[in-house]
């Protein structure tokens, strides 16, 4: 083989290797997200998709007229207080939720959970989607804080949504969405137990842990205001202190909002007002 074939032979060969190169490149940002992609444990796709800005904005601007005239309103649990270390980041109280997309009880607090925390904060790429259509409370229309981003000077948000509505045809229960940290699974598995809950309430998922402070696990407000109403008219609702979906929404948001400004010591002021103080004294 003359100098000049083993040259154009070996150009070849280095054009093929950095293809190669390059292919292997894009497969892993791709199958990996470029690390910016929620946790997922299984490559499911979620069942739901992003909210019209209109109706996070809806949420957002609730007034606190609205919410001080309806205190804890129809709220029938509320958080419950325990003694554990304390749960933080970033040098902030963190409020740690773990649900699942199918959950009629998830869909139901999330109302509430979403109108407290935007009292403290902002979402960006919040979601909306249904529970399940075949469990109890079917197809309630409801957020997702799959693939959400949560900012605010005071606490720090971290959700999980463990499965998505989407049943899973190899095990007849629903395809799985976000996989818990070692971590995670250990707080969820000591706190979402006696005797830090009711025996009845244990395992329940919502869970919420509000900075190791206090506990939520299941709804704290009657699932059967939401049904049979749309996102847009569930949200629209939270602003009429007569409505039924504002009196257990609302209510259940006081409450969490109570708690959180134990956490961040009453701050801010707007927020942490009279009524809120008053609910506090009460957890």
């Amino acid at each position: 083989m003359n100098s000049r074939i083993v040259a154009v032979f070996n150009q070849f060969r280095f054009l093929i290797v950095g293809i190669v190169v390059v292919v292997i490149v894009f497969i892993f940002i791709v199958t990996r997200g470029g690390g910016n992609n929620p946790k997922s444990s299984s490559g499911s796709t979620s069942g739901s998709t992003k909210a019209p800005a209109s109706l996070v904005n809806e949420i957002a601007t609730i007034p606190s007229s609205v919410f001080d005239s309806i205190g804890t309103g129809t709220a029938t649990g509320k958080p419950i207080a325990i003694s554990a270390p304390a749960l933080t980041q970033n040098n902030k109280p963190e409020v740690f939720y773990e649900g699942a997309e199918f959950c009629p009880f998830c869909a139901t607090e999330r109302w509430a959970m979403a109108a407290s925390l935007m009292r403290f904060g902002t979402f960006t790429n919040l979601g909306e989607t249904h529970s399940s259509t075949t469990d109890v409370y079917p197809n309630t229309q409801t957020l997702s804080f799959y693939g959400s981003t949560y900012t605010s000077q005071y606490i720090t948000f971290v959700p999980l949504e463990i499965y998505t509505n989407i049943p899973d045809s190899a095990d007849g229960y629903y395809t799985a969405l976000q996989a818990p940290t070692a971590a995670e699974s250990s707080l969820v598995s000591k706190y979402d137990a006696t005797p830090y809950l009711p025996s009845a309430d244990a395992g329940s998922i919502p869970f919420i842990d509000f900075g190791g402070a206090y506990l939520i696990a299941g709804a704290t407000y009657s699932p059967t205001v939401l049904q049979g109403l749309s996102h847009t008219q569930i949200a629209s609702d939270m602003h009429s202190p007569t409505s039924a979906v504002a009196k257990g929404a609302d209510g259940a948001a006081n409450t969490m909002t109570a708690a959180i400004c134990k956490l961040t010591d009453n701050q801010p002021a707007t927020v942490c007002d009279a009524t809120i103080q008053q609910i506090e004294l009460s957890l």
